[in-house]
Formats: C-alpha cells, structure tokens, sequence
C-alpha cells in the first residue's frame, strides 16, 4: 500500500495538499524536514502518513495534554493505532500503554516534552524501534519565538540517549526566519528539506475594531454569530472572569479557561466546548496550542496580544475545516500598557543570564510595536501579517476589515491642540496629571460632581469639545497617544504629553487621522465546497448535523472527530445515495464511511423523502 492509498483509507481524501507531499517523500528517504504551514493546512498527515508506512515507531512530542487527547481520538476513530503518554494517565494505564509499546501494538505515540528524559521512559525508548521523531509545535525550542518552552530543550537530550537516532521532522505555523535557523540548530536537523508552504489563510476575515465599551461590543459580536461555535482570547485571569460572567447573565452559553482554576474544572470546560455543550470558550492564552477543534467559526481578541506570532496563531484556532471564519481584535491604547507588564513581569527566563534575558526582553519589546503597528494600521491588515513572516501578497486581500473600508484623512490640529491644552491646564490645576475619563469630561462640558468640586469647569478649555460625543473625543485622544503626542503613565494610567507635543502646542505642526466611515457587509454564505456541487439547504445540513451530534454522544467523541463541518456540507451539497459515493466525499476514510454511512446515508434519503413529498 503506497501513500495515497493510505490517505483515502485512513483520511479519505483523494490528493495531497500543498507542500505535504514533498514532507512525506523527504521523510520516507529517510531525510530530516523542517515544515511552516499555516494553522489548519495538514501538518499532521505530514508525519501520520510516513508513520504509516515507517517500520516501528513514530513519536510526536507535543506541549498540550489536551491536543494529544484530540489527535488519538481521531487517529483511532479513523482506524490507525494510536496512543498518548503524559500525566493524565494514572500508573495502570501508564503501564499498559508501555507493556503494548513493547509488543508493537501502536504505530504513532504522542508525548510531552517533560516526560522524554525520565528514566523509565529513556529506557523503554532505547529497546524500540523509533524510526521517526516529530517536534510539533517546534516555535517552542527557540528562546526567540513567542512562546519559548525550556521544556523543549529535553528533546536533544532524549535523542542523545538513544542507540539509534531516528528521522526527525520538526512543524509549527509561526516562524520567523530567525525561529527556523534556531528550531534547525537546536534539534540537530541534518540535511533538512526546508518546506515553508505560506502563511496566508484565505477563509480567515481579518479586523480591528475599537469600541468605546468592549462588553457591550463583544456581546454584539457573539449575537451575530449564534450557534456557532467561538473563543473569546483575554490578557490575564482577572478578565477572563469578568468577561465570562458578563457573557453568561446575558444567555451566553460561555465556558472560562485560565492557569488558576483547579485542573478539574479546567478539563470539564474544555470538554463542554469540544463536545459543543458550551459555544464560547472565554480563556488566556493557557488555552489553545494545538487545539483541533475544526469548527470555530470565530475568534476574538479582547486584548491586544504581545506579538504577531502570538496573535496569528491564537487567531489560526479558527476555520481550520477550511470554511469561512472570523478573527477580530477589539484594541484600546491601554493594552499596551497591560502587554509591557506582562513582558516584564514574565518568569520564563529567569534561568537565563543577565545579557540573554536582556535580548530577549528587546525581541519582545519590537515584537510588541509590530502587534501595535498591526491594530492601528490603515492598509491590508492581512497584507501587514504575511509582510512580517516575510510572504510576499497583493496589495489588498479583500479579506479584512480595511480592504472592506473605505477611509478619509481629517485634520484633527484643533482638536489636538484643545487636548493637549487641557491636559496641561489640569495639571497645573491639580500640581498632577488625571486619566481618560477626568480630561474627556471636563472637554465634554460635564457638570458632574467630581468635575466640579476640583474646579476643572473653572479652566479655559472646559467644554471646549462639547459639540463631540464622548466616544469621540476618546478617539481624538487614542489618536494623539497613538502618535506619540500623550503618552500613558503605567502606574497610575494617566495621560501626560510628551516632548512631541510642543509641536503641536507651539510651532503649528498639523495632526491628521484616517477616519474609517464604511464598511462593506461581510460575507454570509459559506465558501462552496467545490464548484461542480450544488447548493446546500440549509434543512438537510442542521439534519446531518444533528445526526453527527447524536453520534457524537453516543460514542462519547467531539462531533468534529465524527467528521467535521466541511465533510458536512459537502454531504449536503452531493448527497451521496450510496456507499461507492459516500466514500468518494473528501474527508471520508474507509473505517468512517463503514461505521458511520448508513446512518448518514438514512438521513439524506429522508430528508429528500420530505422534499419530494412537499413538491
């Protein structure tokens, strides 16, 4: 059986994607590889399919219990032997999972970096035939990259301990050229095939958007997206509580996920979102790496994250089934701020010296203005992603909130000008500077108490700003921190002007802004699943997804191992009426079509029943 067999019967899909291919073939040749695909692109047949075919053994090491947890589910329900060692196994599963290792029983293991240099572990290692070695996740072995793992570095270690060094294939979505040269370094790799296939991903709407009240935003976002199923991403534990508990008083059926819950109630919300009880996961980036879950059809940022890397890879949890999905970043200038104190207050590299911790402190720093660059961009926003992973694109995608905006220059000089005098005006007032919400009511003509009892009506640009709503008078305000004119004081979070604004103040220098005015109406029809199918009613798609939901349950399996939301909806879209046809759908293997279609099978030909009946 050749690789393509392999593919149909286990996967079911007729041809290789992009770039996977050529991965398989370097592997089977017994050749080291080094792949960059995007979120969702197939990194994982790439070391399944030669596993397939390899004699012995493949281990993957993989950061996350829960991804692990995903992928065996899969491989096992497709019919390939599979397993996962970490501590989630209590010590009679553990051995059981060992005593079958050595009887050859499994043909791909999943394991976490801590557990490669534990003795036990070694020394099964060294009697088995390991003929390849995948690095998932592989961004994770550089102290460069956005999420650098000590852990990772046991892998060298591991393989130094071994009688025979296997193939090693290391994969990740994110890398810099920077993370590649280091990933290739501190693996070993020898002689590796380099296959970067590209970072865009077409099904994925882009865009920024900055509310004057978050909540209320995001509530809106979510309502517009009912029924499917999203992550709500937040920068620290404190918010993710508050946003999900907002979520749930208004009818939102939302889960939270952050390091500080017990391990129990960690699991149960995972679940409840992988099983779709919960259609919101509300978490920090705790949540996520190597996530499989096919069908999130949207994910929201409501803080800004701390780099692109960071963001594109949370934001690539979306449309991995390849069907459109959304990925918006709700921002405010204060994220910056919350993004530096998490920089510095992280204790990931306190192990290192003093002048490596410096460097890396510095790469974080240019991370952050890049990921700020990205959320007060006027051009492509994915055209700004792909230009930072070095991928060249057109001009505009199409894709993304801006090339669906339209945006006019305004001078903003007077308006700047009054800012920046009532900023000084109230510290000299006071003797000290105040935050947002004291200088925008006292530009706004408040008669508020508290405006009133420090006698801020009393200044010369009380007012001023009242024909302005609030909101925009914030803007004017974002506007002005955003090029430098006031700056945020981290202790306090108060707007104080910086040697820029002089300027502004003295010698006439103009302020403009891009006014974003229009947006074109998103796309509501999902991508069709090939151009020879028909059209897909929207009856019969809810049917077969009740049916997946009833299997789902049944075997106690997500739905989207079942088979996910592009399978689907192109069984809606043929309507196979046959065994022959249902097997010629893309996603569908040989052990799925024989154990799951009949039942689905049953389903298209009632549905088509009632349709025949109704005409």
């Amino acid at each position: 059986m050749d690789k393509l067999d392999l593919l149909k019967q286990y996967f079911g899909h007729e041809s290789f994607r992009g770039g996977q291919e050529n991965v398989i073939d370097a592997l089977l040749a017994g050749r080291d590889a080094l792949a960059i695909m995007p979120t969702g692109g197939g990194k994982s047949l790439c070391y399944q399919i030669p596993a397939l075919l390899l004699r012995g053994v493949t281990l993957v090491v993989s950061p996350l219990i829960s991804l692990m947890k995903d992928q065996v589910a899969a491989l096992t329900d497709s019919g390939v032997a599979a397993a996962y060692i970490n501590s989630s196994l209590s010590e009679a599963q553990m051995s059981a999972v060992y005593r079958n290792l050595r009887r050859g029983a499994y043909k791909i293991v999943y394991v976490t970096p801590e557990r490669l240099t534990g003795e036990g572990f070694v020394a099964l290692c060294r009697q088995l035939d390991l003929s390849l070695l995948a690095v998932d996740e592989a961004h994770c072995i550089s102290q460069w990259g956005q999420d650098f793992r000590p852990s990772y570095l046991k892998i060298s270690e591991f393989l130094a301990q071994l009688p025979r060094r296997p193939v090693l294939a290391a994969f990740t979505a994110t890398a810099t050229e920077a993370v590649r040269k280091d990933i290739a370094q501190i693996l070993g790799l020898q002689n590796p095939l380099c296959m970067i296939t590209g970072f865009d991903r077409p099904n994925l709407f882009f865009d920024v958007l900055q509310p004057q009240k978050r909540s209320s935003e995001l509530r809106r976002l979510i309502a517009g997206r009912s029924g499917k199923s999203g992550i709500v991403y937040c920068a620290t534990r404190a918010t993710v509580e508050r946003v999900c508990a907002d979520l749930k008083a208004h009818g939102v059926p939302a889960v939270r996920y952050h390091a500080g819950l017990e391990d129990a109630e960690r699991q149960q919300n995972q679940d409840d979102f992988q099983y779709d009880r919960a259609s919101v996961m509300v978490a920090t980036n705790a949540f996520g790496m190597g996530i499989d879950k096919s069908n999130v059809s949207y994910v929201i940022h409501y803080n800004m994250p701390k780099s692109i890397e960071a963001y594109y890879q949370e934001a690539g949890r979306a449309g991995r089934d390849g069907e459109p999905a959304d990925c918006i970043l709700l921002y405010s200038p204060a994220d910056i701020l919350t993004a530096k104190m998490l920089l510095q207050s992280s204790s990931e590299n306190e192990t290192l010296d003093p002048e490596s911790r410096r460097r890396i402190q510095e790469q974080d720093l240019r991370r952050l203005e890049a990921m700020i660059g990205y959320c007060t961009s006027s051009r492509c926003l994915r055209g700004v992603i792909l230009d930072y992973f070095g991928q060249p694109h057109a001009q505009q995608c199409g894709n993304c909130g801006i090339c669906r905006s339209t945006f006019r220059q305004q001078d903003i000089t007077t308006q700047a000008q009054i800012i920046l005098s009532c900023v000084l005006r109230i510290h000299k007032q006071l003797g000290y500077y105040v935050g947002y919400t004291l200088v925008v009511r006292t530009l706004s003509g408040s008669r508020e108490q508290r405006v009133q009892s420090l006698s801020l009506d009393k200044l010369s640009t009380y007012g001023l700003l009242r024909q302005y709503s609030r909101a925009q008078i914030r803007t004017f305000i974002d506007e002005l921190v955003r090029q430098g004119y006031l700056q945020i004081q981290s202790a306090h979070q108060t707007l104080e002007p910086t040697e820029r604004s002089r300027a502004v103040l003295f010698e006439n220098a103009r302020v403009t802004m891009f006014v974003r005015f229009e947006i074109a109406p998103q796309r509501s029809a999902p991508i069709s699943p090939a151009p020879e199918m028909g059209e897909v009613s929207p009856a019969l798609l809810l049917a077969l997804k009740s049916e997946r939901a009833r299997i789902a349950q049944e075997e106690h399996i997500p739905p989207y191992i079942v088979f996910s939301n592009a399978v689907l909806t192109a069984m809606a879209a043929r309507r196979p009426h046959s065994a022959e046809e249902f097997l010629s759908l893309s996603g569908v293997g040989e052990k799925k079509a024989a154990r799951y279609g009949a039942a689905f099978l049953s389903v298209i030909a009632s549905y088509e029943e009632t349709e025949q009946e109704q005409t």
